[in-house]
């Protein structure tokens, strides 16, 4: 897939300031200071496309770029650390939370994962929040380059192990990195893919197993302004979570 142009359309606070549905919609999403930034702009292949801030949790609105005239790139807010109140990091998260949830032309979710970083909790507690709404979405682990081979792929392999038991059949996991351009093609093929097929034809969410409350993650979220903390009780019990997914 080429990208002959790619102009911002809006930012909005909530789905009702969204644009219109005429166009299918390719969300990404992660922890914050993942690299998203940056991977939108190698996508689109624009250095001003989004921008790249040093302050965790920049992006509060849901932004959105019609590319090539046929599809829209959507950046959406991530999670786990926001300068601000309170108030103000659950507006943005909830924001978040229902675009995915309710936006009908949404074809499918990009989730960044950091491949430097052992599986995280708040990471694993948004892959089975996706599954449990059943909305399409591939991972995509960033930042390969900065880390050796041998511990990305030990990274990915235990994130990969965490998540196997919650599907009968695992997203597609990508691998990229900004600074080297790979991965570029892969994920460009796979929002081709789905805007060549129309809109009837759009790729399915990865099948997931139901989960009993006895092995849901064993963890809850604390969230507070500035940042978030991951609890990790002893015994297993039913997620809970301050943030809408």
């Amino acid at each position: 897939m080429n990208i002959s142009s790619a102009i911002f359309d809006r930012s909005a606070p909530d789905l009702d300031a969204c644009p219109d549905e005429s166009l299918p919609e390719f969300a990404f999403i992660g922890r914050s200071n993942v690299g998203k930034s940056s991977l939108l702009n190698l996508i689109a292949g624009k250095g001003i496309l989004a921008r790249v801030s040093p302050t965790p949790g920049f992006t509060k609105l849901i932004n959105f770029f019609t590319m090539s005239k046929t599809w829209r790139l959507v950046d959406l807010p991530g999670y786990g650390y926001a300068e601000g109140s309170r108030k103000h990091i659950s507006q943005f998260n909830r924001a978040a939370a229902n675009y995915i949830k309710h936006r009908p032309n949404l074809c499918c979710v990009f989730l960044l994962i950091d491949s430097g970083l052992e599986p995280q909790p708040i990471d694993l507690e948004f892959v089975q929040w996706l599954a449990r709404h059943a909305r399409p979405f591939v991972i995509v682990f960033t930042k390969t380059d900065r880390g050796t081979p041998e511990q990305v792929q030990a990274n990915i392999a235990a994130f990969t192990a965490r998540i196997a038991g919650w599907f009968a059949q695992l997203p597609e996991i990508f691998q990229c990195s900004s600074a080297t351009g790979h991965g570029r093609s892969e994920l460009l093929g796979v929002i081709g893919k789905i805007v060549d097929a129309g809109p009837a034809q759009s790729e399915p969410a990865p099948i997931a197993v139901p989960l009993p409350p006895e092995i849901e993650p064993p963890f809850s979220l604390k969230v507070r302004a500035g940042k978030s903390q991951a609890k990790i009780p002893r015994t297993k019990g039913q997620l809970k979570s301050a943030r809408p997914w």
